[in-house]
């Protein structure tokens, strides 16, 4: 099987990036669009905002989750050519992307309105309103993710599909283990009362954005990872599709998933510790 594994679609072959995006899935693509224009505004408010949360400008966490589910729903735009023309076609899965993309907008609007009255969007049990609202973001959480296990299950299943196999393969397991992986670590921090273990809370805020704070464990780490498992594997799969033989990358593919999965679950049992992200390198 000869195919571009980038480019392969039936009905067309390359075009403009931005174009290319767009016809894979114009719902995702102009989702992430809107919302890479709504990180202009966001930087603004950060540049005149002078309110702080645990020692960060309340605009940053809209900021990362703008950046953040920008690439998520890109990467799920340009994925969503690889489905089987019936279903990329099909009701369902148009009705269900829209749910995915409400599911963004409401946790957004919560987002940014947390940040607006300088409250917590994150574990927060001020009130039963509160705790309610933070239970919602969690339903909706789990929703917008499912879309990467929907896809992962129906790409893999796909034996029609143009894809070098062993790119397929990659694609297939690196979109499922974001959903499993991202579902468990997020849903253990939901039930704690911070995403850091050990170490002061308000220091290691204002030290690291990422889990790089050398003060007791972040939970956020493992959480990083395990959303990026459709990037790391799938990128992967793309090289050693390229080098290897389809045997060999299929194996290589397996490997390197196991490997990857149990790094992030290697990072989380760190956190959970109380030892910083690469705790031995200190």
């Amino acid at each position: 099987m000869t195919t571009d594994i980038l480019f392969a679609q039936p009905q067309h072959g390359a075009r403009p990036l931005i174009a290319e995006f767009s016809s894979r899935h114009p719902l995702f693509a102009g989702a992430a669009l809107c919302l890479l224009i709504l990180m202009a505004p966001t930087l603004f408010a950060m540049a005149i905002e002078q309110r702080t949360f645990l020692g960060i400008n309340v605009w940053m966490k809209p900021l990362k989750f703008e950046l953040a589910l920008t690439a998520y729903l890109a990467t799920l735009a340009w994925f969503a050519g690889w489905l089987p023309r019936a279903v990329a076609d099909a009701w369902w899965h148009r009705v269900f992307s829209g749910i995915v993309v409400l599911a963004i907008t409401l946790e957004m609007i919560w987002i940014a309105g947390a940040a607006a009255f300088g409250v917590a969007s994150h574990f927060n049990d001020s009130s039963s309103a509160m705790i309610g609202i933070y239970g919602l973001m969690g339903a909706l959480a789990v929703l917008l993710t499912s879309a990467t296990l929907v896809y992962g299950i129906i790409i893999l299943r796909d034996r029609a599909s143009r894809l070098d196999p062993a790119f397929r393969l990659s694609v297939g397991i690196g979109l499922i283990a974001t959903f499993i992986l991202t579902v468990a670590f997020a849903g253990y921090m939901s039930t704690t009362d911070s995403h850091f273990v050990g170490g002061n809370q308000s220091d290691a805020e204002g030290l690291a954005l990422m889990g790089w704070a050398r003060d007791g464990g972040d939970l956020r780490v493992a959480h990083f990872f395990a959303t990026h498992a459709m990037h790391f594997i799938p990128a992967f799969g793309f090289v050693v599709s390229r080098l290897l033989e389809p045997h060999l990358a299929g194996r290589a593919v397996l490997g390197f998933a196991g490997l990857f999965v149990g790094w992030t679950g290697y990072t989380f049992v760190e956190a959970l510790s109380g030892r910083p992200f690469l705790a031995m390198l200190y």
